[in-house]
């Protein structure tokens, strides 16, 4: 994305021209500024109108900030122009200048990436369109530059991209220009590795996605160390040691799971007796609660809403939980006993009341319904069934049947089943352990073996409409996309590309 900041821009109007031909010079301004790709511009609005009707309006100019696409900025703007003298006619130009940028530049913020699986972290994306097939020579290719290793998946915000990876024995958490790759900053340090956990196998992480909440970013690497950056210059505001300060859990694979946030406070699984999950506050780092003693697992916690109400869903080895982000305190409790059960996917959760997880090993798949009574919240299993078990990749929802990949370190089948019974429905062979992105009715699926695939899932069949090759090695790793650029990595590169 292009981002782009005014820096001396001053258009003057005569106050005797009419209020019409005003309002057409200001869109012309700023229908020139945001053509082509400059439509993805990150500017303040009141800039816009300070630049374009003086200082009648403004007793100092606003700054050229980048624009957060905050509604506390809109309100904050508002006062601003109140403030200053009343032109009746300028003061009815920049009211249509701001609302007009207002509306230009929202479509670039519905396209970040800011945690993991995305906007709503359930690996969907709205609001992009994309091509029903792709060209025989592939697809675009834009940068690809050298990273690191590391599993951690690509978060974006404001025409940057944010990524966790580790060289010799330091973790790194940098910002890259989402234009070129080229670095912007880089906290690294040193991650010694806790004896008990496995790096041999599988290469030494990071794991964790990091948590963009403007104006920090935070990132949790593989042996539990929990930095809050400034997502500006990378300077360090806090951190925490889950394992060696908090006496967390020290999982054989090393730390995985990714934070999430919750009104001005930052959740994570520790593990532990009473801080298996623990809340901190998002400005200072303050624990603001801990709580249980269930064994934690590899697995991401996401949000949902039961009826009216927030529920925290955090999947531990051999528990399923809900619990209320404010405080920490249970809703209900759902037991999995399994062996190895701290490898499983995220769960997704339907508006039906219905929730989905499953894990390898043995696990199988269950789907349980939620539904509150009073001040209760009930959880009743519908079926369990051992036919699909889902290893690491993400499973996709669409209508009644959820989509994934199914078997551990053997033959992986990907499946379609049905939410209701449970039934599998489909399983085919083309498309094996997969990491997929729901995008325009289509599915971008990330094969392990970096080819991409453009596919539609129906109760039916998988249709293939479309494969690419995007590089070698293990692509282990879910995809990112910010409007139709698809940022990738491998466990050596990281690149862009366009899709059509």
């Amino acid at each position: 994305m292009n981002s782009l900041m005014v820096v001396c821009v001053h258009i003057h109007f005569d106050i005797c021209l009419p209020v019409f031909p005003n309002l057409l010079c200001s869109g012309l301004c700023l229908g020139a500024v945001f053509s082509s790709r400059l439509v993805k511009a990150t500017v303040n609005p009141m800039y816009f109108c300070y630049c374009t009707f003086g200082k009648d309006l403004f007793p100092s100019p606003p700054t050229p900030r980048r624009w957060t696409g905050d509604s506390k900025i809109i309100v904050s703007s508002m006062k601003l122009l109140l403030l200053g003298r009343t032109v009746r006619r300028r003061f009815a130009c920049a009211i249509v200048a701001l609302l007009f940028t207002y509306v230009l530049a929202m479509p670039v913020f519905a396209g970040d990436w800011p945690e993991w699986g995305g906007p709503k972290r359930d690996f969907t994306v709205d609001n992009v369109s994309l091509a029903s097939s792709w060209p025989d020579s592939g697809l675009r290719k834009l940068w690809n530059r050298t990273l690191g290793d590391g599993y951690s998946s690509i978060v974006a915000a404001g025409g940057r991209l944010y990524v966790m990876f580790c060289n010799g024995d330091l973790e790194h958490v940098a910002a890259l220009d989402a234009n070129t790759g080229e670095t912007i900053w880089q906290h690294r340090y040193p991650a010694p590795f806790i004896e008990g956990t496995n790096v041999e196998e599988f290469g030494p992480g990071p794991l964790s996605t990091p948590l963009i909440v403007e104006p920090r970013i935070y990132a949790i690497g593989v042996t539990g160390i929990l930095h809050c950056l400034d997502l500006g210059s990378g300077q360090v505001l806090w951190k925490h040691e889950l394992i060696r300060e908090l006496h967390g859990t020290n999982l054989f694979r090393g730390y995985s799971a990714s934070p999430i946030g919750f009104d001005g406070s930052i959740i994570a699984p520790v593990g532990g007796p009473g801080r298996a999950v623990v809340a901190f506050a998002a400005d200072d780092g303050s624990i603001l609660w801990k709580k249980h003693d269930f064994a934690i697992s590899h697995v991401s916690p996401i949000m949902i809403r039961v009826d009216d109400q927030q529920q925290l869903v955090v999947l531990g080895e051999k528990t399923i939980v809900g619990l209320d982000p404010v405080s920490g305190q249970s809703f209900w409790q759902h037991d999995h006993p399994i062996a190895g059960g701290y490898i499983s996917s995220t769960p997704v959760w339907g508006h039906d009341g219905r929730l989905f997880f499953s894990g390898a090993y043995g696990e199988g798949s269950r789907c349980i319904h939620l539904k509150r009574t009073g001040e209760k919240t009930v959880a009743d299993e519908i079926w369990h069934s051992a036919r699909m078990r889902v290893h690491h990749s993400n499973v996709t929802r669409i209508g009644d049947y959820v989509y994934g990949p199914s078997g551990d370190f053997a033959a992986i089948k990907f499946m379609a089943v049905k939410i209701e019974t449970g039934e599998v429905v489909w399983q085919d062979r083309r498309l094996g352990r997969a990491s997929c992105l729901y995008v325009d009715g289509k599915v971008l699926a990330l094969q392990e073996d970096g080819q991409l695939m453009l596919a539609s899932l129906s109760p039916e069949e998988l249709t293939i409409h479309s494969t690419a090759k995007l590089f070698d090695g293990r692509g282990w790793t879910a995809p990112t996309l910010v409007g139709n650029r698809m940022y990738v990595r491998n466990r050596k590169d990281i690149m862009a590309f366009e899709l059509p």
